[in-house]
């Protein structure tokens, strides 16, 4: 589906992939493949065992001053959905209108991380409601990606058939976490698990007004040239990554040839496995041009053409 962004002159179209969650969704999956073949994704969220889904994703692909851009983010809300479909509406929006986007894209994600959380609380001042959410996104700049993340989702990456994370979980006992809540007055307690001020299991998050002296929506960034041995991204709400070791997440896509089959069976293992958590996962696949062998050649099935399948929209 093709939107106009009317975000920013230099944005030439965005095509938004997300399936709007108007519905009460159980369970639903889909892919999209780049025109060039370059480049393809598959998601899924399932509610799982949890009564409600405060799960969102986001996915787009815009042209920016000629160069090409893909976003993927994850958004786990907890408290409520309200947050978590803040992010999916407004965060990547936000990021594309920001001026500097292509200039310094990792200030740029930084401070629309920040504002982006300072308007949902401004909309949110006068509710008795104080949802949170998780933030984890993969911004591809031409060959560069950008993962910045807040809160306990997660980015993985393939490299070489080894998984290697680009985002560390905000948890209340990183010693780093809790000496930063506790500089700023915080206190961290056991409550079945580690959380600040006994209320929340994550350190940063968007939203939760009534922490947020200590529970910040400031993102960690990391950053990564995409080349031959980068396979493929994962990015996951931790009802993934509770039961699902970063090692098995990366061979299980490895497994499957389509991204949106890796994210099913990624969704499917971690309910087996016994998630109690809404489960959303999205897998993005790089495609790299296939070496020719010794004798100059490439066999039939590497040079065929890619197929480009739209995404299926509600």
């Amino acid at each position: 589906m093709m939107i106009d962004s009317g975000a920013s002159e230099k944005t030439d179209s965005v095509f938004d992939f997300m399936i709007e969650k108007g519905k009460d969704l159980n369970f639903d999956s889909g892919g999209w493949k780049s025109e060039d073949g370059m480049l393809s994704c598959g998601y899924s969220s399932f509610r799982g065992k949890r009564v409600t889904m405060e799960d969102f994703y986001d996915i787009k692909t815009s042209t920016i001053d000629g160069k090409r851009v893909s976003m993927f983010g994850i958004f786990d809300g907890h408290g409520g959905s309200r947050a978590a479909e803040y992010l999916k509406k407004h965060l990547f929006d936000n990021l594309m209108n920001h001026p500097q986007f292509l200039i310094n894209t990792k200030s740029a994600i930084s401070e629309i991380y920040q504002k982006t959380d300072s308007d949902f609380l401004e909309l949110e001042n006068d509710s008795f409601r104080d949802d949170g959410s998780t933030a984890s996104t993969a911004v591809l700049v031409g060959s560069h990606l950008y993962v910045a993340n807040v809160g306990d989702s997660r980015t993985v990456i393939s490299k070489a058939g080894e998984a290697v994370p680009l985002s560390e979980d905000h948890k209340p006992n990183r010693i780093d976490e809790r000496k930063r809540i506790e500089s700023a007055g915080g206190v961290i307690m056991w409550a079945g698990t580690w959380r600040v001020g006994g209320v929340l299991a994550m350190s940063r998050a968007f939203g939760n007004r009534m922490l947020k002296q200590y529970v910040v929506a400031e993102p960690e960034i990391q950053d990564q040239e995409i080349n031959e041995e980068i396979e493929l991204v994962i990015l996951a709400s931790d009802g993934l990554w509770d039961v699902v070791p970063n090692e098995d997440a990366v061979a299980i896509a490895l497994a499957e040839e389509e991204p949106e089959a890796a994210s099913r069976k990624l969704t499917e293992t971690a309910y087996s496995r016994g998630s109690a958590d809404n489960i959303t996962c999205l897998v993005v696949k790089f495609h790299h041009p296939k070496k020719k062998d010794p004798t100059g050649t490439v066999s039939p099935q590497d040079n065929r053409k890619a197929r480009t399948d739209p995404m299926p929209v509600d």
